[in-house]
């Protein structure tokens, strides 16, 4: 996985401690722990949990999930699995930035 500097490009003035953190701690340190989870992995995981939150972080997740090798039938599973116990409009949500970013 290619270093992460999106906490330092967007927070590093205004929250530098959280910058160096999100960029060295956990895209540093946890996701690179891959003996324990390879990153498509921890990108399952992450996107699972995203998507529950409903939070905006989700696109840049999936983006990364791409990366990682995970297939368009695969997020279309994990997308229509978590429907039933995060709700159907975070679904629908989900849905519309999965075909976004794995195409029709």
């Amino acid at each position: 996985m290619k270093k992460q500097t999106a906490g330092r490009d967007q927070l590093g003035a205004f929250a530098p401690k959280f910058a160096e953190l999100n960029d060295d701690v956990l895209f540093g340190e946890v996701w690179s722990r891959e003996e324990q989870l390879s990153p498509r992995e921890r990108s399952l995981i992450t996107c699972s949990s995203l998507l529950t939150q409903g939070v905006p972080q989700l696109e840049a997740h999936m983006n990364i999930a791409k990366q990682n090798g995970v297939t368009k039938e695969e997020m279309v599973e994990l997308i229509t699995h978590l429907a039933f116990y995060t709700g159907w409009p975070k679904a629908w949500s989900a849905f519309a930035l999965a075909k976004e970013i794995f195409g029709e």
